[in-house]
């Protein structure tokens, strides 16, 4: 802490309420200083993204025990948008300007400005993700249900359920990602028992609709289910069995391009359709961008199989987002909701309606978002984004925490990840920091066992693709660490399929490997379980308790999560010298419960509880 200022916005000794603003709601900020001495005049500096400065005089309180002296006023901002914000202070012959440092605490004549986020609530945040887990499966690539349909002619069906996917381009230089192993919606219903042996309670579906590709992100048809994966008969039974045990499905939304090969676009001819490629009287025509008709087109990220649509089109909009669109189609169907591919490419003309439409059916319906940057001041094609300030995505996938998590399990850095907590808990509102998905890997990154484990020489793609840790033991110390912080941080863990096996691989199409249920590595699988079991045990208070930092230096990061039901202590030492924590009461370990020894070993982390408000399972007695 400054010893000449102090302001740190996310404790209510300095800001009430602490983290983002909802509009028209009182604000009050506290500042403390000993220097500069006898200010005459003390100020908020409050901005309005993209206009002028608004000056508003702070009072005095008080001078506290250690000479500290006291300003204090409150405002109310009742138009929402992103803001900024310092101090002013000023003596008889100098203005000192007080600013926020990299961890969010004040800074004398340097510093750049806070952050305030003003929101309205225009939706009511939904409440069954908050406090629970999401699995992700890319369903191909997951369990085969039997009945194999194989309906493509060109694509190449694998009987060798653990062989590596095909990733050698052919000869015109493409990979072409035709290889089906054969996993189905059939095999999600069988699996859904597995599922709630881990605690998920909620199931995030890669792409379902029919398409071209194995990964589905090159739409062919927005109307129906891929047929290999089944039918719009096994999607209902999936979404009816699955809320039975607990769990609700959320579809993978891909708006922002379609496939070449596909019933819009039709540059093969497959389609009995008249595609924009193949006359510009096409019902599709105006859906796409093209510079030199038809064989030069906007596409996305320059791939040439994913024409760029244009979603402020009427017709295109219209046909995703209308009363009898694409999203309340699905909506209808009981999903729980909509993860946005790339929400940061996708306008506001569009982002509103898709969310009204997810809305209009089902007013529990999650919208989340792809954003890999902090969501609430992210700037998109040089404009602005308000996806966090009412009316749009309910949150987010979470790859800051990710990126942060993963720096601390490798290099120890405890600082910089308390650091980036602190800004995601001031920057966003609080539903949308009770929705977080949090990340460690995706079908975009490589797999956690790989990032954290030692696969020797990776230099190039083709040992890359067979590649594997030399380490196991170690490897999974480090994923211990990684996965608690994942499980008890604010936000809801999304664990992508296999991790819990112990799955490895690298780029795409490595880390998209099946689930390897042969060669299942027991002890992985045996840690995810127990953090699950930890999640829903202590629900109540991961599902919204406060984050509160107890250490973050020399290797360790712990901190508490304190809710209305008890408090959690999280401790991971990332060092290589036991880290001694003794508390005044007992507390007990959670995965284990054990009792807490006081000292947490080199490379291991804690969940901790006070034992006496542990509920400890039921033992299990031998007939």
């Amino acid at each position: 802490m400054n010893e000449q200022v102090r302001f740190f916005p996310n404790s209510e000794e300095f800001k009430k309420p602490y983290g983002a603003l909802r509009a028209g709601e009182p604000l009050t900020l506290n500042l403390k200083f000993n220097r500069p001495s006898n200010p005459s005049e003390v100020f908020l500096v409050l901005t309005k993204d993209g206009e002028s400065d608004v000056y508003y005089p702070m009072n005095f309180v008080t001078v506290e025990p250690d000479s500290m002296t006291e300003y204090t006023v409150t405002v109310t901002v009742t138009t929402k948008g992103l803001y900024f914000y310092h101090f002013i202070v000023n003596t008889e012959d100098k203005q000192y300007r007080i600013g926020c440092g990299d961890d969010l605490h004040a800074m004398l004549g340097k510093g750049h400005d806070w952050q305030l986020t003003v929101f309205e609530e225009v939706y009511k945040a939904p409440e069954f993700l908050k406090g629970g887990l999401i699995y992700q499966i890319m369903p191909d690539r997951f369990f085969d249900g039997g009945a194999r349909r194989k309906t493509k002619p060109y694509a190449r069906y694998r009987d060798d359920w653990n062989g590596l996917p095909e990733y050698e381009p052919d000869a015109e230089g493409k990979i072409r990602n035709e290889d089906f192993f054969g996993g189905n919606l059939r095999g999600i219903i069988k699996k859904l028992g597995y599922l709630k042996s881990l605690g998920v309670t909620c199931i995030y579906l890669n792409p379902i609709f029919e398409a071209h590709s194995n990964h589905k992100y090159d739409t062919g048809n927005y109307r129906k289910v891929d047929s290999d994966f089944g039918t719009t008969d096994d999607l209902k039974e999936l979404i009816k069995k699955a809320d039975k045990k607990g769990m609700k499905i959320i579809l993978d939304g891909v708006f922002s391009h379609t496939g070449d090969d596909s019933i819009y676009f039709n540059k093969y001819g497959r389609y009995d359709s008249v595609g924009a490629y193949q006359s510009v009287h096409s019902p599709y025509y105006k859906w796409y961008e093209f510079k030199n008709y038809p064989d030069e087109y906007d596409c996305w990220w320059n791939i040439d199989i994913l024409p760029q649509t244009r979603e402020c089109e009427p017709s295109f909009s219209e046909y995703i987002c209308g009363e009898d669109g694409i999203i309340r189609y699905w909506t209808e169907f009981g999903i729980g909701g909509w993860r946005l591919d790339v929400a940061d490419e996708l306008p506001d003309c569009f982002l509103d309606r898709a969310v009204h439409a997810a809305k209009a059916v089902n007013p529990d319906c999650i919208v989340l978002g792809e954003v890999w940057e902090d969501a609430s001041n992210k700037i998109s094609y040089s404009k602005r984004r308000r996806y966090l300030n009412g009316g749009q995505l309910d949150s987010v996938t979470n790859y800051p925490f990710k990126e942060d998590i993963l720096n601390f399990v490798r290099c120890g850095d405890a600082e910089k990840l308390n650091n980036t907590v602190n800004v995601i808990l001031n920057n966003y509102p609080s539903f949308v920091v009770n929705n977080l998905m949090n990340l460690l890997d995706t079908h975009d990154t490589a797999r956690l066992k790989s990032v954290l484990g030692d696969s020797g020489d990776t230099s190039t793609r083709q040992k890359r693709a067979v590649a594997k840790i030399s380490d196991p033991e170690d490897t999974l110390k480090l994923m211990k660490i990684a996965a608690t912080l994942q499980y008890t941080l604010p936000g809801v863990p999304c664990l992508y399929y296999g991790d819990e096996a112990g799955l490895e691989g690298f780029e795409d199409p490595f880390n998209r490997r099946c689930y390897p249920w042969e060669q299942v590595d027991r002890n992985c699988l045996k840690m995810y379980k127990k953090l699950g079991a930890v999640r829903s045990s202590e629900k109540a208070i991961l599902a919204e308790g406060k984050y509160a930092p107890v250490s973050f230096e020399n290797g360790v990061f712990a901190f508490r999560r304190i809710g209305e039901e008890g408090e959690l202590v999280i401790i991971a030492n990332r060092s290589d010298k036991p880290f001694a924590f003794h508390p005044d009461e007992n507390y007990t370990e959670l995965t284990s419960f054990k009792p807490f020894g006081g000292t947490v070993e080199p490379f291991d982390a804690v969940i901790l509880k006070k034992t006496s408000d542990v509920v400890f399972p039921e033992k299990k007695t031998k007939k």
